[in-house]
């Protein structure tokens, strides 16, 4: 990523433009927040790093007015201020664009927007607003447009402009490029650039810290609700920047391995095509792939291309129109539902953690019946659950794969993302299935927390078994993928050597290269020489 232009970012002089002193948040007995300081400049972009659970959220919502400090106070430009709303953050000078977009799919940019600036009168001058600062700041968008129509980098550039809109003086932005193509993430570089540029601050979120390096010019670092460290990160490497936040070495992944040539298939798909469920989902279109045993195949795409519609096929939570469509260890499974494929020795980890790979009010061991219960694990025999061997299983993931909880076995809604995570990923894991299908593995985790999930995934792969990840995260993807394919607009291309493709080219594929048709390797090449 290169879109900055590369020198050195000197931190801004001056005063602060907004100071946190002693800000400590206390839930009950817990302290998400323990005497915290922070300083922001105007024109500056300053990273705010930790791991899950660190109290970066905490201290951000805060500082948006979502939530008030149990002690401490804010300075804003030198004075002492109560921010008791999101409203009055905004009213203040305080914009924020949330991780998770809050937009509404039937409706256009502009009502969109509009829904956010009340006090706007004239939709058309609105209209008129939105072509002018959207073109200004290099964020391009036809205010007509309907949410659903849009890319998810556009949707972002929605999200800003609305913020702009209101003319903030501090920007927060909560991981603002785990969505984007490594085009659209430089494309939002330069527009930071030209809004500190004028000096607006902005305070970022990220757990990506090789673009932390890049773009901003201090960081401060969280751990435990604490302040551990203060940092120029463009003189820091992105090691030792996950070391400050997690208080200890991140290990380098091992793959030592090689994956064996020849190996028999264990995932096949063929010919895989599904209208779309309802009239905002994306239909899947003659998809084939296959995946061997030893091998991790990474299917990379942006939100929203089909990846949540193709997981469903493969783990039988949507049938197939044939049962050779989907076929498991040779066995054709396209129209059999999620507990025989289990059966089949498949196993399923869906990117939602609440709802969808866990209930929150239940307990661990109850969350590991949910999905082991028909698995050969006799964890229920003749109807009756054998709660012991549910206790020792939870007790077994959690110690394998470093789950941090406050009981033995607490309700798993008590859980960070990132602890949770762990325990969905070591949960399939354990069984040692001969397929494991896992949709967003380490989506809104902290570097330790990714870098046990991506190792267990490697060791499963090499230990014989076909692993397919669905990841919006390119870092990750080349990271562990022996292969790699792209879905667009319900596409999959074919599957390349990830050794043999760019994340440039990887990402003009994920932005629509080859629509309508399997990709194959030479419109791979193309994007890459393009």
């Amino acid at each position: 990523m290169d879109g900055t232009g590369g020198g050195r970012r000197q931190r801004p002089q001056g005063t602060a433009l907004v100071e946190a002193r002693g800000i400590t948040k206390l839930f009950g007995s817990f302290k998400a927040n323990d005497d915290i300081n922070l300083s922001i400049r105007p024109g500056e972009i300053h990273a705010l790093l930790g791991e899950n659970g660190a109290g970066k959220s905490t201290l951000v919502k805060i500082l948006y007015g979502s939530l008030q400090p149990s002690e401490g106070e804010i300075l804003w430009k030198g004075q002492k201020v109560g921010i008791p709303s999101p409203s009055a953050a905004r009213r203040l000078g305080i914009g924020m664009v949330f991780q998770h977009f809050s937009l509404f799919d039937a409706l256009t940019v502009t009502e969109n927007i509009a829904l956010a600036l009340p006090d706007r009168k004239s939709r058309s001058a609105l209209a008129r607003e939105i072509e002018k600062v959207s073109a200004e700041f290099g964020l391009p968008l036809n205010p007509n447009s309907v949410i659903v129509d849009l890319s998810v980098g556009e949707r972002q550039r929605v999200e800003i402009v609305r913020c702009l809109l209101q003319n903030p003086e501090l920007l927060i932005m909560d991981e603002p490029t785990s969505v984007l193509t490594p085009q659209e993430a430089d494309d939002l570089f330069l527009t930071l650039d030209k809004l500190t540029a004028r000096g607006c601050a902005v305070l970022y979120i990220s757990h990506r810290l090789e673009e932390v390096k890049q773009i901003c010019h201090h960081a401060t670092i969280l751990r435990h609700g604490k302040v551990v460290a203060e940092c120029d990160p463009q003189k820091e490497s992105a090691a030792k920047l996950a070391s400050l936040m997690v208080g200890a070495e991140i290990h380098a992944l091992s793959s030592e391995v090689p994956v064996p040539e020849n190996t028999r298939t264990r995932l096949s798909i063929r010919s895989l095509s599904l209208p779309e469920p309802h009239p905002f989902a994306v239909a899947l279109h003659d998809i084939s792939l296959d995946v061997r045993a030893g091998e991790i195949v990474g299917i990379a795409g942006i939100a929203g291309n089909g990846q949540g519609e193709f997981f469903d096929a493969v783990s039988g939570e949507q049938l197939a129109a044939t049962a050779t469509a989907i076929n498991i260890d040779g066995k054709p499974a396209g129209r059999l539902g999620v507990t025989a494929r289990r059966r089949l020795g498949a196993a399923f980890v869906p990117e939602e953690r609440i709802g969808h790979g866990a209930v929150p009010r239940l307990r661990l061991s109850d969350n590991v019946l949910l999905t082991r219960h028909s698995t050969g694990d006799q964890l229920m025999r003749v109807g009756v659950i054998d709660f012991e061997g549910t206790r020792t299983l939870a007790e077994r993931v959690s110690r394998s794969f470093d789950v941090r909880k406050a009981s033995s076995d607490p309700e798993a809604g008590s859980l960070s993302g990132g602890n949770l995570q762990k325990f969905m990923v070591g949960r399939e894991i354990d069984r040692q299935p001969g397929v494991l299908v896992v949709s967003q593995p380490t989506w809104g985790v902290d570097a330790g927390a990714a870098a046990v999930i991506r190792q267990a995934l490697i060791d499963l792969a090499r230990s014989g078994s076909a692993v397919l990840v669905i990841s919006q995260d390119l870092d990750e993807i080349f990271e562990i993928s022996d292969r790699v394919a792209v879905m667009s607009r319900g596409y999959l291309s074919e599957a390349l050597p990830a050794k043999s493709v760019t994340r440039e080219a990887i990402g003009l594929m994920m932005a629509g290269l080859g629509e309508g048709r399997r990709s194959n390797g030479e419109e791979l090449a193309h994007a890459h020489h393009s």
